[in-house]
């Protein structure tokens, strides 16, 4: 059976007159701020006391927007006789976020947590020079990066900490057997009696 001619105009035109009835949906962006995702991409944020300049991050950056610049400095031994030690110490963090693609390959690989996703994403300049971010920008990005959301009460454990409660109660008992074998007060003695 072939449709009537000009039923698909009326569809159209029925689905057009209901919409136009109901109330609009639209955020009013600048005036209403949106409701972002608690994971929302951003602005990358900076932690510069955890970074090591471990050039991780600029290693693994597809698009190479991460510039890094350091230098060695000797740190005394802490004990006398032990050797003195050099560090990294960071002088330039940048990222350019013109180039930036925001894979967030950059936060996941770095081993000490000195790169975080901020929710904030107004961050537009007339100039592109000026998305290049030096690291006092990007510490300032870094108050804004929300608290991590609260463990599920019924998860499991992580191993990381089962493990040092082990380790921890292990070192614990071998305290009290090093107790109980010297005689301390207050502790058992030797031949069960108290010391």
């Amino acid at each position: 059976m072939s449709p009537i001619p000009g039923s698909g105009l009326a569809k159209g035109l029925a689905v057009t007159l209901r919409t136009m009835t109901k109330k609009t949906v639209t955020a009013q962006y600048p005036d209403v701020q949106p409701e972002l995702p608690p994971r929302s991409r951003g602005v990358i944020g900076l932690f510069e006391e955890n970074c090591t300049v471990c050039m991780l991050c600029a290693r693994e950056c597809p698009d190479w927007c991460i510039y890094i610049d350091s230098h060695k400095e000797t740190v005394p031994a802490a004990v006398e006789g032990g050797r003195e030690r050099s560090r990294n110490v960071l002088d330039r963090f940048a990222i350019d976020f013109s180039l930036c693609m925001y894979c967030g390959i950059c936060i996941e690989v770095c081993p000490f947590d000195a790169l975080f996703w901020s929710p904030e994403f107004e961050y537009a300049e007339t100039d592109i020079h000026e998305l290049t971010h030096e690291r006092d920008k990007l510490r300032d990005w870094m108050w804004t990066v929300p608290a991590p959301p609260a463990l599920d009460p019924g998860a499991e454990e992580p191993k990381e900490l089962a493990a040092a409660r082990k380790a921890a109660d292990k070192l614990a008992a071998a305290q009290a057997a090093e107790a109980e074998q010297t005689g301390q007060p207050g502790q058992t003695g030797p031949e069960g009696g108290q010391a």
